[in-house]
């Protein structure tokens, strides 16, 4: 299962009354209303796709299943020999066999393609008419098969349609497809076929030398109609596609366990890794430094130069395992990130980075301790990014806390295209902010600028 990580795409804005256009003003409104025919078109492209799609998923079950009838009844009446006009099995068997082959070839695909359909329509639905709709899958198992070093997931033809067919956000998803095919395509048609009507009654009109205000008219019905009939069939999306509170209520449970699991592994491996720079740095020149005093005081009254020597070195030894201390109790929990808060902490780390860096924002309270834990470290961590990856020359960082969640954004001018399935360290930001329910949203185009947001709800003391 993923982590939170969404992807900000960029807003086209609502149609009509949404808020993005009040914003915008009156011009904003004008351009959602000329765009509504464009979109509408956008639409009844989605709505002839999923009408395509669901007949390849309904088509090769309907043909398997009348082959498969004819051929049971066939072989039923000259089994018993009810009567003289038997049928060959040969004459059905081919359908059986291409319904087969279809059922195992096309049909989870052709169902993955109509989850892709459906969230397309969520997609539109939340940018161009401002109706935004929740979506709630099962995640998809995988079984590992290791091979050496090579770990491959595969996922077989039976638990693939188990995932997809045990799945109520599946159903939800045919059924808009069998609506949207019907009623979804006449709300889309009715605004475009009344501009259509509307201007080839101009024209015709036109022809025969008449007036022409009727199809103007017509048009401007059909223009002016479009953004809410756009607004219904967004209503009818989401009263199609949305998913049932048990359904959520699933999804959130097994997101919860499932961090829960990286946070718990988070934490050992953080453990491991203190013990292991505690034994072999700290504690091995502690232990030298003793071996050291031991044997300048066995050399004191004898050789009192070589016992001086001895004794700088344990000098040293000390200074440079008090040191390593310090940076273990820095990586642990900073000092500053303790004694000044986070936004200070924050500013501390943009000074110290290789790429020239500024922090501006404010809080007017602390997060919880463990909040400004992970904040400081994400922050750490996507400015070592900036320097290793990005190819940067300049970095922002801005620290806002509002609506009852802290949100920090870092945007550099480098190359872009991060993305956290090539690792770069966004998958371990995403761990630690799982663990407090956050959200890391990354804007990456190729060529940049990049801007990764991450949100953590959380209250101010």
């Amino acid at each position: 299962m993923n982590g939170p990580v969404a992807s900000a795409a960029s807003d086209a804005g609502p149609i009509g009354p949404a808020r993005t256009d009040r914003r915008r003003g009156a011009p904003g409104r004008l351009l959602g209303v000329a765009l509504a025919p464009v979109r509408a078109l956008g639409f009844l492209g989605l709505s002839l796709a999923g009408a395509v799609l669901l007949a390849v998923v309904v088509g090769p079950v309907v043909l398997g299943m009348w082959g498969a009838g004819h051929l049971i009844d066939d072989i039923s009446r000259q089994r018993y020999a009810l009567s003289d006009n038997v049928g060959q099995p040969g004459q059905v068997l081919p359908a059986v066999l291409i319904g087969l082959a279809c059922c195992l070839f096309i049909l989870p695909r052709a169902l993955l393609s109509a989850r892709w359909v459906a969230n397309q329509t969520r997609g539109l639905s939340a940018r161009w008419c401002g109706v935004p709709i929740a979506a709630a899958y099962h995640p998809p198992p995988r079984e590992s098969e290791t091979h050496g070093r090579a770990v491959t997931l595969r996922l077989r033809y039976r638990r693939r349609m188990e995932w997809l067919l045990g799945d109520p956000g599946t159903w939800k998803d045919l059924c808009w497809l069998a609506v949207n095919a019907v009623v979804g395509t006449v709300v889309l048609l009715l605004p475009i076929g009344l501009m259509l009507g509307g201007a080839a009654a101009s024209l015709a009109v036109s022809l025969n030398g008449f007036d022409r205000t009727s199809g103007g008219v017509l048009a401007a019905v059909g223009v002016a109609a479009a953004p809410w009939m756009l607004r219904a069939y967004a209503g009818l999306a989401r009263l199609m596609l949305a998913p049932s509170e048990s359904s959520v209520l699933e999804q959130r449970v097994a997101y919860l366990a499932f961090t829960r699991q990286e946070s718990l592994a988070t934490g050992a491996a953080e453990l491991r890794r203190i013990e292991r720079d505690l034994h072999d740095g700290a504690q091995a020149r502690l232990v030298a430094m003793g071996l050291t005093l031991d044997a300048a005081g066995r050399l004191i009254d004898t050789d009192p130069v070589a016992a001086r020597a001895l004794l700088i070195e344990a000098r040293d030894a000390s200074a440079k395992a008090l040191s390593e201390l310090r940076d273990l109790v820095r990586g642990v929990h900073p000092p500053v990130l303790a004694d000044r808060g986070l936004v200070e902490a924050v500013r501390a780390l943009a000074l110290d980075s290789p790429v020239r860096a500024s922090a501006t924002g404010s809080l007017h309270a602390r997060p919880p301790a463990p909040v400004e834990s992970a904040a400081y470290f994400a922050v750490s961590e996507l400015l070592a990014n900036v320097a290793k990856h990005a190819g940067a020359q300049l970095a922002e960082i801005d620290l806002r806390h509002s609506l009852g969640a802290l949100r920090i954004s870092v945007r550099d001018d480098g190359a872009g295209g991060a993305n956290p399935a090539r690792g770069s360290g966004l998958r371990g930001v995403e761990r630690r902010l799982a663990a407090f329910d956050g959200v890391l949203a990354i804007s990456s185009p190729v060529g940049g600028p990049t801007v990764i947001t991450m949100e953590i709800p959380c209250e101010l003391s």
